[in-house]
């Protein structure tokens, strides 16, 4: 006699656990550590927004309401994707073309 699966899988990611260091991730039968130090989007997000995680694909997973799209490798090995932030020159700091202005300009 064989047996079938009944109805259909939900999700194939979750979030399992949120603790004062990272939040737990249950992707695929397997568990990944997210810490705040190397993913800070999920710090201040609220425990729903943490909890809405999507998986776009086997190897991409999304957090629409924070805004977040991760590939499974940057949660892997998140070493390999550091982040780097290198702000616009902020409002009012730009001429008519765009351009930064210099000092002293």
């Amino acid at each position: 006699m064989k047996y079938g699966s009944i109805g259909t899988d939900t999700s194939a990611s979750e979030v399992t656990d949120i603790s004062p260091f990272g939040i737990w991730l249950l992707h695929r039968g397997k568990e990944y550590f997210l810490s705040y130090e190397e993913f800070p989007w999920f710090r201040d997000a609220s425990v729903s927004q943490v909890f809405s995680v999507v998986e776009e694909s086997e190897e991409h997973l999304r957090w629409p309401e924070l805004d977040v799209d991760l590939s499974l490798d940057s949660i892997r090995d998140p070493g390999t994707y550091p982040l780097v932030y290198e702000p616009r020159a902020t409002y009012g700091d730009q001429d008519a073309s765009g351009s930064p202005d210099k000092p002293g300009s």
